[in-house]
C-alpha cells in the first residue's frame, strides 16, 4: 500500500505535466479529476499505472520539446521557412516585385 505522501508527490507530478491552468476549485479539467479519484482509490495496481502514465506523460513532453527544438521551422509557413534558410546560408532574399505598387507610385509623381 502506498503512503499518502507517495501519492500526494504522484498526483503533484501529475499536475505539472499537465498544461497550467488558472487556479482555482472550479476549474479542474475531466483529466485532472480523474487522476485524483484514480489516485485516491489507492489500489496497488492503480498506482502501478499512475507511475507508467506519468512516465509517458514526461516522455511525451520531453519528445515535443526535442522537436521544437531540432525543427525549428515545423510551424512555419513556406514563404518563411525559404526565408530563414536563404539566411542560413548567407543569402538574402530579393524584395518581391509588384506591378500594383509601381503603377501606384508612378501616377502619383505625375
Amino acid at each position: 500500500m502506498a503512503t499518502p505522501s507517495k501519492l500526494r508527490s504522484i498526483y503533484r507530478s501529475f499536475l505539472r505535466e499537465l498544461p497550467s491552468r488558472p487556479v482555482s476549485a472550479t476549474s479542474r479539467t475531466p483529466l485532472q479529476m480523474r487522476i485524483r479519484s484514480t489516485i485516491a482509490s489507492e489500489t496497488s495496481t492503480s498506482i502501478e499505472h499512475a507511475e507508467q502514465f506519468l512516465q509517458y506523460f514526461k516522455a511525451q513532453r520531453m519528445y515535443a520539446t526535442l522537436l521544437e527544438r531540432y525543427n525549428p521551422g515545423m510551424n512555419m509557413d513556406e514563404e518563411e521557412r525559404v526565408r530563414m534558410t536563404a539566411r542560413r546560408v548567407g543569402m538574402e532574399l530579393p524584395e518581391e516585385f509588384s506591378y500594383a505598387e509601381t503603377t501606384l507610385k508612378g501616377e502619383e509623381k505625375e
